[in-house]
């Protein structure tokens, strides 16, 4: 259902103003500027919850640092454009920008060092503010106040120009993230106050479809160019590099506001979007609408106590976590498939940018605790993508495939959700795509390019279907890949058993307990082997090589406790708990120096040689909990929540990742991780805060209470579920949707026998 926003704004003017102003405390706590900095990769502009538009400023296009279009470092301004990208280390997107000027016309950007060789802007942050669904900014250069806010399919500008000017406008078709072709551009003047456009880029999204349809609130003329040239006509050109340049010659105003819908789908779509949604010209009620969107998505979860700083990363955590996935579907239901081919959907919205092998962690087990029916809509998406392209994504990116990154982790989050009673999908459909993604197949599934069609079936599923193990000698990253094969097929078998399928879940057990096969006792890691079962040498548990050699994004020492659905496994493979402990110990305090000219920039936010900047350390804090020394867990949580995340544009120690970095903050600051999605199991930590509130459902809330909770007290010293004493670090997701309270009294000393019966 729809809503409209007339009726968006009654909800809102309705609320007493005493009670608007308590919550929009929330709202408040947020800083849209962290992460901005560093390697964090988001960025500041104007969206609502999980939307279609993402209006912000981009400041860079190439390099790593560019991958959301702007960084916190840099000193001048390119424009505004529609769609960003939130926290990846890829970049794409920054479609269809503007950027209001005064003067001469430039169709060039120009450069960081010559800020006045095109139409960049210099910017100072001491005249830039940003809110959930709100951006502004001075552009020094002109003089120009530039603000920003946005509906699910529309972005919404208000630009203020000097007086005595004549306000203009670029559009720049051209401009695209990370240099991205454009093998097609086009623009439509539609009267004078009227513009679409078309923009067809291949980049990480190869096959990347974006219209846009514009409606501004003065006249216009409109002047086209072409690779730099003016083009006589007003109707259309095409080419690989458009701009158009809007003069507003009889403005009656020095305020100019432009609303611009876009859609993947065609012009129609575009034009649609931004009619439906945005009515008038009401820029400040659009803004208000946005921001009280935001009240309700952060209000999911309360908390108290904590200090003013712990409490803003909190909330801008949560908000971090509702910018993606996006909305794809348009206004009609309409949507573009991963067969490039134009649906309607029947069931509900369908949904774009899915991290998996990030946000699998934490960032899905999250979404089954607040907001359990996106997730049902997030899985019916990903088995969308299985009907129309033959099989799960990995990494799918605006309607594309991109077979980005590893494992097959669209699995632990239909299962994961499966076992939360999260069932409002096609369960038996699930559990054959599942079952599928485990193996290698033919070329009966679609795939943009050769190097797409390597990456969704790589030569490890053949090997590990064959030769029961993936060989190092013949394939790249094979340590990384059998570890996740071997969790994502544990998953099947979850699955399996809870589907009657006796004969399935045995095999895929099986399969579950190949990561045996790497861990070498001598050295005591997990290490490649050659096709002949020898190891691999030389060896170092230290040594990285980007994406060339046994370790994804990492080394030994991150990958060797990859065992989520095993632990016990793990402790008997490293001779019992005894020389586990004294191993997992040394992880944390080990020399953090990493070896290798080529090793990877992911490996950041390091303790000893623990990485938490990048996923796949994400669980190892909690494994103390299971091998009965819980003070480890409480004390290693506090040290993360509390030196690796800051209230800064540089406050996080890696990749934002769609959600990812953000999601462990929040479980970890409520007191409890999501250690191993697919067994519906939280393991206890540290809270953070006096009290958290989580709204579960149904009129039910699940409280987290800290008592004689100080920064100096991180231990647990006594823990009870509903009054009942606990003798183990754990409770179930029954538990939390039930409602309910834990209640964790903490002391500055480690308790050793705080959960001994």
């Amino acid at each position: 259902m729809r809503t409209s926003l007339s009726l968006l704004l009654f909800l809102v003017f309705a609320i007493p103003a005493h009670a608007q102003q308590a919550a929009r405390s929330r709202v408040a706590e947020v800083n849209p500027f962290l992460g901005t900095g560093g390697h964090g990769h988001t960025f500041p502009g104007a969206t609502t919850p999980y939307a279609m538009v993402q209006l912000s400023p981009d400041t860079r296009t190439l390099g790593w640092d560019a991958c959301g279009g702007y960084h916190f470092s840099d000193s001048s301004i390119l424009g505004f454009s529609h769609t960003h990208l939130s926290g990846t280390g890829i970049g794409d997107r920054g479609d269809v920008l503007f950027m209001p000027f005064v003067g001469d016309v430039q169709t060039k950007p120009g450069t960081v060092e010559e800020p006045d060789s095109g139409y960049r802007s210099r910017f100072s942050h001491h005249d830039e503010d940003a809110t959930p669904g709100y951006y502004r900014v001075r552009l020094q250069d002109d003089d120009i106040e530039a603000e920003l806010t946005a509906t699910q399919r529309a972005g919404f500008h208000r630009y203020t120009f000097p007086t005595q000017t004549t306000p203009s406008l670029i559009i720049d078709l051209a401009h695209t993230i990370h240099g991205h072709a454009n093998p097609i551009t086009e623009f439509r003047a539609i009267n004078d106050h009227e513009i679409e456009g078309y923009k067809r880029s291949r980049g990480w999204a190869q096959n990347h479809h974006v219209y846009f349809h514009a409606k501004f609130s003065q006249p216009f003329t409109c002047t086209l160019f072409e690779n730099g040239n003016a083009k006589p006509g007003k109707w259309a050109v095409a080419s690989g590099n458009t701009q158009a340049v809007l003069r507003f010659e009889n403005a009656d105003t020095a305020v100019l506001m432009a609303k611009v819908g876009i859609s993947a789908v065609d012009y129609q779509g575009a034009r649609n979007n931004v009619e439906t949604e945005i009515s008038d010209w009401d820029f400040d009620a659009v803004k208000e609408a946005a921001c009280e969107a935001w009240e309700t998505q952060l209000s999911k979860i309360n908390v108290k106590g904590g200090s003013a700083d712990a409490r803003t990363i909190f909330y801008t955590s949560l908000y971090h976590t509702a910018i993606s996935p996006n909305l794809f579907t348009d206004c009609d239901g309409r949507y573009r498939g991963v067969d490039q081919q134009i649906h309607t959907s029947t069931d509900g919205p369908l949904y774009t940018v899915f991290s998996l092998w990030d946000t699998f962690r934490a960032f899905h087990p999250l979404m089954t605790m607040t907001e359990p029916e996106r997730d049902a809509d997030f899985i019916r998406t990903l088995l969308t993508h299985y009907d129309q392209g033959g099989s799960l994504p990995k990494w799918e990116l605006d309607g594309n495939y991109t077979g980005t990154m590893i494992g097959y982790h669209a699995v632990p989050v239909i299962v994961d959700a499966y076992q939360k009673g999260i069932v409002d999908f096609d369960v038996e459909k699930a559990y054959q795509a599942c079952v599928q993604s485990a193996h290698s197949r033919e070329d009966d599934f679609l795939f943009p390019s050769e190097t797409v069609r390597e990456k969704l079936n790589p030569k490890a599923k053949y090997y590990n279907d064959t030769l029961g193990f993936i060989p190092c000698d013949l394939e790249n990253e094979s340590v990384s890949k059998a570890l996740e094969y071997a969790y994502n097929d544990w998953c099947i078998a979850e699955l399996a058993e809870a589907l009657g399928k006796t004969e399935d879940a045995q095999k895929f057990r099986e399969r579950a307990g190949r990561y045996k096969q790497y861990f070498d006792a001598e050295s005591g890691f997990m290490r490649g082997r050659n096709e002949d079962g020898s190891w691999k040498t030389p060896f170092s548990p230290k040594f990285s090589q980007h994406r060339k050699d046994e370790y994804t994004e990492g080394n030994a020492w991150q990958w060797t406790w990859f065992a989520p659905h095993d632990v016990n496994g793990l402790v008997d493979l490293m001779g019992g708990k005894a020389p586990f402990v004294r191993k997992l110990d040394q992880l944390f305090v080990e020399d953090s120096s990493i070896e290798g000219e080529e090793s990877s920039a992911d490996i950041s936010g390091l303790i000893g040689q623990y990485a938490h900047g990048n996923e796949p350390s994400h669980h190892i804090t909690h494994i103390y909990n299971y091998v009965g020394q819980a003070w480890k867990t409480q004390a290693l949580v506090d040290e993360i929540l509390s030196t690796l995340y800051f209230n800064d544009p540089n406050g996080l120690s890696g990749n934002e990742d769609c959600g990812q970095m953000s999601a462990w903050y929040i479980l970890n600051a409520m007191g409890f991780y999501s250690f191993c999605p697919g067994d519906p199991t939280y393991s206890i930590g540290r809270p953070l805060f006096d009290e958290v509130v989580i709204d579960v459902g149904d009129g039910k809330t699940f409280t987290v209470r800290a008592d004689n909770n100080r920064p100096a007290n991180k231990y647990i010293q006594s823990a009870r579920l509903n009054g009942q004493r606990l003798t183990t670090p754990f409770f179930s997701h029954d538990d939390m949707i039930a409602g309910g309270t834990l209640e964790l009294t903490l002391g500055e000393k480690p308790a050793k026998d705080a959960f001994v019966d």
